[in-house]
């Protein structure tokens, strides 16, 4: 306690803050790279005018709660005032659009990854570019902007996500780390910075438009792990601690999006290794060795904090519809006169899943709570369907939700492991969908089909994985690369366990999934009737 302590004080920690979908969370780590306090604040996207958005008030309001919460904890377990910290790094849930204009007023409403409302401008920069553009990708909603005539787009100076937007006030500079930026637009590998060619492709495109914008200009400019991306100014200091108690100077490494500090807080960046994470959406990145054959709308091209060309399969929904229904199992529970905690229903619902028949009694559910591209839906509507035969249990509904979150996942992966051939040695969970042991974890190596790894750290998830890029930034030596510094200082030694795909589950969710794809006009119709 007393190393700890003296560590806090002298300012040998790094500190992580991550945006998520429906938290943002502070996590503080000391000199082992363990966490020794952490901080909270809870919060929901809304649907306003047609886009999934959250308002920028309501970010720093977060942001503020969150690193109260921290510095709170800090003195209560510690003893001491949070003053300093040796480096620290912001990210936040990928991609989307933030555009800006050259005083800095926001331009237009912060339109998240969930948005399916760019088919048209993806569809054809993706044609144009010989390069798969996901509809959540930043440059997509640029060009849809374009294509619909928005009045803002010709006086944007700055577009970012919400990672780089939080960074660009904490520190005055317009930066992304590499793996979020390669989610605004394709990123060439050999020199870690936006791909020329393309930009041109794009710029000339824009032009034809009417569109007068420079996109090198509006871009945030690219940096790897272990970059300085600036230091805490004044403003930023009392931005994030209105107290006035944290100091200026901090050093900031590159801002990064969930993706990235997934695969940091995984030790998934090195070829051939891979990641799932399972929150509110699910996505699962692989290292690439080689490029890919051909271009896949299921696949992004993306990259690892480092640099490293990534496979990702994005699905929109994971956790929302299990959420949902863990609820009414509560509610149920209350109106018996048997209240259960928030953790006891979580561990009753996903722990009947073990009791469940393997194909979920023929129940078949849809998670979805927005359009999923990889299934080729373009609107969503939680919905559970079944025979008249089918065995309605709790067991078998509970399966079939965490199915559900499961499947859009499975058809993106076959794509990359059996079309592409891309060759996997090791696929590491993190996440809500973990957090119940075992049950995620085996469900999950049983539908994808491959041995799933969850170390103890699993349920630490994406702001321990910023804090851990702050660090690298602060303790790195020489040439000490990225996946160096995570294999030999922070993960060696550590304790996991590997669950491999058991027969009777890989079966059972291929009767699930055939059903699922059968249904899927269902879902269609679904959409377009409860509008």
């Amino acid at each position: 306690m007393q190393q700890i302590s003296d560590a806090i004080r002298a300012g040998r920690t790094a500190l992580g803050i991550e945006l998520g979908s429906t938290r943002i969370k502070a996590v503080l780590i000391g000199p082992d790279h363990a966490p020794v306090a952490s901080g909270s604040y809870t919060w929901e996207n809304r649907l306003e005018n047609g886009y999934w958005t959250y308002h920028l008030d309501e970010v720093w309001a977060g942001v503020q709660a969150a690193y109260r919460a921290l510095a709170d904890d800090v003195q209560a377990r510690w003893g001491l005032p949070l003053q300093t910290v040796g480096a620290m790094g912001v990210s936040g849930m990928m991609h989307g659009y933030l555009p800006f204009a050259a005083d800095g007023s926001q331009l237009a409403a912060f339109r998240t990854w969930r948005n399916t409302t760019t088919g048209p401008a993806a569809k054809e920069l993706t044609e144009l570019l010989a390069f798969n553009i996901p509809q959540r990708w930043s440059i997509a909603h640029l060009y849809q902007a374009v294509l619909n005539g928005e009045e803002h787009v010709g006086r944007i100076a700055h577009l970012t996500t919400l990672a780089g937007y939080v960074h660009w006030q904490l520190t005055g500079r317009q930066v992304l780390g590499v793996g979020e930026a390669s989610g605004m637009f394709p990123i060439d590998p050999d020199v870690c910075d936006y791909d020329a060619a393309r930009l041109q492709k794009t710029q000339d495109l824009l032009a034809q438009h009417g569109a007068a914008l420079d996109l090198r200009a509006i871009l945030p400019a690219v940096l790897p792990a272990g970059a300085p991306a600036g230091t805490l100014t004044p403003r930023g200091a009392r931005l994030l601690d209105p107290t006035g108690t944290l100091q200026p100077g901090i050093p900031l490494c590159p801002p990064e999006g969930d993706a990235g500090t997934g695969m940091a807080a995984t030790n998934s960046v090195a070829v051939r290794t891979g990641n799932v994470s399972a929150g509110t959406s699910v996505f699962a990145m692989v290292v690439l060795e080689q490029p890919l054959r051909a271009v896949h709308p299921e696949l992004d091209l993306v990259a690892t904090p480092a640099g490293r060309p990534a496979a990702m399969v994005h699905v929109n929904t994971c956790t929302s519809d299990l959420d949902a229904w863990v609820r009414l199992l509560g509610q149920a529970a209350e109106a018996a006169g048997k209240p259960l905690t928030r953790d006891e229903q979580y561990a009753l619902f996903y722990r009947a899943a073990l009791q469940a028949e393997p194909d979920a009694g023929g129940l078949v559910s849809f998670n979805c709570y927005s359009g999923e591209p990889v299934a080729g839906l373009e609107t969503g509507r939680p919905m559970l369907v079944r025979r008249p035969d089918a065995r309605l249990t709790l067991p078998n509904l509970a399966r079939a939700a965490l199915y559900a979150a499961m499947a859009a996942l499975r058809m993106g992966m076959d794509i990359l492991l059996q079309d592409e051939g891309v060759r996997l040695d090791s696929l590491l969970g993190h996440g809500g969908l973990f957090k119940v042991p075992v049950v995620g974890q085996k469900l999950l190596a049983g539908a994808l089909g491959v041995p799933v790894t969850v170390r103890s750290t699993a349920g630490e998830g994406g702001p321990w994985g910023m804090a851990l890029l702050a660090a690298y930034l602060a303790e790195k030596t020489g040439g000490e690369t990225l996946e160096h510094y995570l294999a030999d200082r922070v993960f060696a030694g550590s304790q996991g366990s590997t669950l491999p795909p058991d027969p009777a589950d890989s079966a059972g969710f291929a009767r699930f999934l055939a059903d699922y794809r059968r249904a899927l006009p269902v879902q269609r119709a679904a959409g377009e009737a409860l509008t």
